[in-house]
């Protein structure tokens, strides 16, 4: 892996802002009314509140308090005329930072995650996970991965279990939002028949999204309806602790997409653990995992360590198979690298 330039860094910083104001805009653009906070479980939470004309009032959700939406909103209130011409401004940095060395996505996965965005899956509490997750984290900490462990048309979607409370129920229909793109995306039967497809594939290629969700009980295996996204999804373990705490990044393609993925650090460990929970027939997807919590935890180690040491807290108090598993995969990152990564858990 290398670093990306500061300038590239830079512009992907703005490329952030200039994303969360479009989708502002896109919100709350025609609407006369005023930023309103909540403070839900010690966090801070955006809405931008208005009443319609029959004087009901109502609040539209932004997001939850982070260094961006600060700045947007703040920009938001003395600029918004301007928002109109922001696209083109989008296009060019995204532009930039293919020539820059950013991490971008291909063509047909970039089509899709923008038709899933604008049908309000991220806003209304989806988290992109998997491998387009881990390209998202490269520029938010400004690293270039290796390519092995980017190749991939998986689109990983996940829903939590139980939304935040501060997050509104927002619908967003996938397999209609799939539909629209008419790029031939057909339901993939499960090992199952008579369970409901947690997944959708272009017949003859390997672009595919899965939906995905934490598992709730180990003695359920089944398909989970989704009611919000009019969609089931496949319930994993260990996901919940991928989901609870996540960032805004953007994807890059021709364009910006702005997605919510999880913190790099629970990413990271969480890659350490599911590692050992492959089987030999997914070998190969163990040592992807690996490889990219292994590139992932070389940076924080270096440069954001207080960020592992909150993320293992976590994991610590989920039991002692969590970190037996955990511990396992920090053992196998020998394999590539002679650092001791298990000492930095002790």
């Amino acid at each position: 892996m290398e670093r990306i330039s500061l300038e590239t860094q830079t512009l992907y910083n703005e490329l952030m802002e200039q994303l969360s104001a479009q989708e502002a805009h896109r919100s709350i653009g025609h609407l006369p009314g005023t930023f309103v906070t909540k403070k839900v479980k010690g966090g801070i939470y955006y809405y931008f509140q208005y009443s319609t004309p029959g004087g009901v009032l109502k609040q539209i959700y932004l997001g939850k308090e982070d260094a961006v939406l600060q700045r947007v909103l703040e920009k938001f209130e003395k600029e918004r005329p301007l928002f109109l011409a922001e696209q083109k401004n989008i296009q060019r940095l995204c532009a930039q930072l293919r020539v820059g060395g950013a991490l971008v996505t291909d063509a047909s996965s970039g089509r899709v995650l923008k038709a899933l965005a604008d049908a309000g899956v991220f806003q209304g509490g989806g988290v992109l996970v998997g491998t387009h997750a881990f390209s998202v984290l490269g520029n938010l900490l400004g690293y270039r991965w290796e390519g092995a462990g980017l190749k991939t048309q998986d689109v990983d979607l996940a829903s939590p279990a139980v939304l935040d409370v501060a997050v509104p129920e927002n619908s967003a229909d996938i397999p209609k939002a799939l539909e629209s793109l008419e790029m031939g995306f057909l339901p993939v039967t499960g090992f199952h028949p008579s369970d409901p497809s947690t997944s959708f594939k272009v017949r003859g290629q390997a672009l595919r999204v899965d939906l995905l969700t934490p598992e709730q009980s180990p003695h359920r295996k089944k398909s989970v309806l989704i009611p919000r996204w009019n969609a089931w999804a496949q319930p994993l373990r260990y996901l919940d602790y991928l989901l609870e705490d996540t960032v805004r990044g953007a994807v890059i393609d021709g364009g910006g997409i702005l997605v919510y993925v999880p913190t790099p650090a629970r990413f990271a460990l969480h890659k350490l653990i599911v590692s050992q929970e492959r089987s030999v027939a997914f070998h190969g997807k163990g040592e992807k995992d690996l490889r990219q919590a292994a590139q992932i935890l070389e940076v924080l180690a270096a440069e954001r360590p207080g960020d592992l040491t909150m993320a293992w807290k976590n994991l610590k108090g989920r039991g002692v198979d969590w970190v037996k598993k955990a511990k396992a995969g920090l053992s196998a990152l020998r394999r590539w690298s002679q650092r001791d990564y298990v000492s930095l858990f002790e």
